[in-house]
C-alpha cells in the first residue's frame, strides 16, 4: 500500500491587530494637537505658557546641566548608536546587519518628523530662556521623537535577547531614558510641553505602524510554507 503523505504542522497564526492599536489611539490625537497647533499658528497653549513659567522659576543651575547632560544623549550620533545596538541585539546571527537596519529604522521616524514640524513651522520659546542651543521648528521635538523611537528598538532588542533577572529591569530602562530626555527639552527651556507630547504620540504611531509591517510580514512567510510531503517508493507494500 502506498505511504500517506505527511503534513507538516499547521503554523501558529500570527496577529498583527494589536500592533494597530497605538496607531489608532495615538493617530487621532496626534492629528487633534497638530490642527488645534495650526488653527492658532502656534502659538503656545495655556499649559504650554504655564509650564514654562514654573521652569523659568525652578531651574538652578546645577539642575540645567544636569538636564543637558541628558538631552545631549536624545538626538545625532549617541542617539544613532544606541538603534544599532537595538539592532544588533534583536539580529545576533548577523549583528552588522541588525545594526544597520536599526540605524535606517531610526532615519524613517525622522522624514515625516521633519516634514511635520516644517509644515506647522511652530516657533520655540524666547530664545532669552534657553539654558542649551537649539534649532529648527519646534513642534514635534526632534530630540523626544528620536529618543523615543530608540526607546522602542532597545525594548524590543532586549525582549528579543535577554533572560533572566534584568530583563524585567533593561525593559523599563529606556522608557525611562525617553521620557527623561523629553522632559529635559521643557526643562532647557527650548520647547513647549505640547511639542514633547507631539513627538511622543509621533513614536508611538510610528512604533505601531513598525510593528504592524513586520507582523504582516512575518505572517505572509508563514501563510506562503508549504507542508512536506513524503512521497511514497513505487510498489511499497505494507
Amino acid at each position: 500500500m502506498p505511504v500517506p503523505p505527511v503534513a507538516a504542522p499547521r503554523a501558529t497564526r500570527v496577529r498583527w491587530w494589536p500592533a494597530a492599536v497605538p496607531v489608532l489611539v495615538c493617530g487621532p490625537l496626534l492629528a487633534a494637537l497638530v490642527a488645534v497647533t495650526a488653527a492658532v499658528h502656534g502659538a503656545p497653549f495655556a499649559p504650554d505658557q504655564a509650564v514654562h513659567g514654573w521652569v523659568m522659576a525652578h531651574r538652578p543651575a546645577w539642575a540645567a546641566r544636569a538636564a543637558v547632560a541628558v538631552t545631549v544623549t536624545g538626538s545625532g550620533i549617541p542617539a544613532y548608536l544606541l538603534a544599532a545596538l537595538a539592532g544588533a541585539l534583536a539580529v545576533r546571527a548577523a549583528w552588522w546587519r541588525g545594526a544597520l537596519v536599526g540605524a535606517l529604522a531610526l532615519v524613517s521616524v525622522q522624514l515625516p518628523r521633519i516634514a511635520l514640524a516644517s509644515w506647522l513651522a511652530r516657533p520655540r520659546p524666547p530664545a532669552a530662556d534657553w539654558a542649551w542651543t537649539a534649532s529648527g521648528y519646534a513642534m514635534p521635538s526632534g530630540h523626544t521623537t528620536t529618543s523615543a523611537a530608540v526607546a522602542v528598538l532597545l525594548t524590543a532588542g532586549v525582549h528579543r535577547t535577554v533572560r533572566g533577572r534584568a530583563r524585567r529591569a533593561l525593559l523599563v530602562l529606556p522608557a525611562l531614558w525617553a521620557a527623561a530626555v523629553g522632559a529635559s527639552r521643557v526643562y532647557l527651556g527650548v520647547h513647549w510641553p505640547g511639542d514633547v507630547l507631539a513627538g511622543w504620540l509621533l513614536a508611538a504611531v510610528w512604533a505601531g505602524l513598525l510593528g504592524v509591517f513586520l507582523l504582516l510580514r512575518r505572517r505572509r512567510k508563514t501563510s506562503t510554507g508549504r507542508p512536506t510531503e513524503v512521497q511514497p517508493i513505487e510498489g511499497e507494500v505494507t
